[in-house]
């Protein structure tokens, strides 16, 4: 297991970036990433694969929610996903290495790879190894987590000395609806902590006090949890994580 470093137990971290399309910032968008660097918030991003393997930074495996355009963004190209532009603002879809680009070490960041295999199985390895190589060289403190456990297995494979994480939840029904019983009930018990190396779990806010949750916190590995998204739910999180990760206000700084 590889430690999570200090700083990612002490400021917030960002959701999709510090996202507000009020203000012009698309979530996981160069303008949001940003912002969150100049409040010195922590970033969490996640990461698809464009069809020819590179690793964008964007959350939805379709396009229609977050662009003008329809259909998985794994069928198009990195430099046609480059022309695409974000709702609630001027930017276009980022690549993890322009991201990368832009945080330059400054803050940390926590990146999610979203399931590649469909039912959190073992069809999983290209978007594995894009994030290893838009990763190559880079010095800032990074941390990698994916909900599912096979992706998580093949980083510890491909980048043992960066730090790795399972995102957790209880995996209920009616938020999971494509995962057939069997694999909800088997996830939502966290049993890969130990296989994979995790060192620190991202859980639901909202299942925080499980008390499987309980027992890894009492093993010593740091609880992250999301989405906050108030103080007075931050406030309540923090009686049990060790840092969280929020959206929709401006969550405070530990001096």
């Amino acid at each position: 297991m590889t430690p999570l470093p200090p700083a990612f137990l002490h400021a917030p971290f960002a959701h999709r970036a510090y996202h507000d399309a009020s203000a012009g910032r698309a979530e996981n968008s160069p303008a949001a990433i940003r912002a969150a660097v100049t409040a010195g918030y922590g970033i969490e991003i996640d990461v698809q694969p464009s069809r020819d393997n590179v690793a964008m930074v964007f959350h939805d495996y379709d396009l229609k929610r977050l662009t003008g355009e329809t259909g998985p963004i794994r069928q198009r190209t990195a430099k046609a996903l480059g022309e695409i532009t974000l709702a609630g603002g001027p930017d276009t879809i980022p690549t993890l290495s322009e991201v990368l680009d832009i945080i330059d070490g400054q803050v940390p960041l926590l990146i999610e790879l979203k399931d590649q295999d469909g039912a959190m199985g073992p069809d999983i390895g290209a978007l594995e190894q894009s994030v290893e190589s838009a990763l190559s060289g880079y010095t800032g403190p990074v941390a990698l987590m994916s909900f599912n456990p096979h992706s998580v297995a093949a980083l510890a494979d491909r980048m043992p000395d960066r730090p790795r994480g399972l995102t957790t939840c209880a995996f209920l029904p009616d938020d999971w609806p494509i995962l057939n019983a069997a694999t909800r009930r088997r996830l939502a018990g966290i049993p890969d902590v130990a296989r994979v190396g995790a060192s620190f779990i991202s859980h639901d806010v909202r299942d925080l006090a499980s008390a499987r949750v309980s027992e890894i916190k009492a093993q010593g590995i740091p609880i992250l949890c999301w989405t906050v998204r108030s103080r007075a739910s931050e406030t309540q999180a923090r009686e049990i994580a060790d840092n969280v990760t929020f959206e929709g206000y401006a969550a405070p700084i530990p001096a």
